[in-house]
């Protein structure tokens, strides 16, 4: 991101990053618009284009304000299914002057595979988006 200050160019490459170094099953970002998140840059197969705010785990951190890990997603009210061979999730807001501007959403084909380990990194990704911006 050396030299980057183009926040969308910095989450495509964020996206790739994570994608090839871990195999998750789909790593990418929503951005807000309105009253929505809008599927912004990813790898993985394809996936849900729009989410409502508070509806589903990205939609709940976007709500929140906060980091939600899912070591179960048949097991939290609301999910929304893009794919069914997503098992865990963990969704980490991406925040500017205290308004959630974003979402990094990564989905794994394994139960339980974030932790804290995870979010403390995923979350300096996310400061480090902002402080690009």
């Amino acid at each position: 991101m050396e030299g980057e200050e183009d926040m969308v160019a910095n989450m495509a490459n964020i996206s790739a990053i994570i994608k090839e170094m871990f195999g998750f099953h789909w790593v990418g970002f929503y951005l807000v618009k309105g009253n929505e998140l809008v599927l912004g840059p990813f790898q993985g197969p394809v996936a849900c284009t729009r989410i409502k705010f508070g509806k589903g785990v990205c939609g709940s951190s976007w709500e929140r304000k906060e980091t939600i890990i899912v070591d179960d997603i048949d097991k939290f009210p609301g999910h929304i299914v893009c794919s069914p061979l997503s098992k865990s999730e963990i969704v980490v807001p991406i925040v500017a002057d205290g308004e959630v501007i974003a979402v990094l959403d990564i989905d794994s084909e394994n139960y339980g595979e974030f932790d804290g380990e995870d979010r403390g990194f995923l979350e300096e990704i996310s400061r480090i988006i902002v402080k690009r911006e």
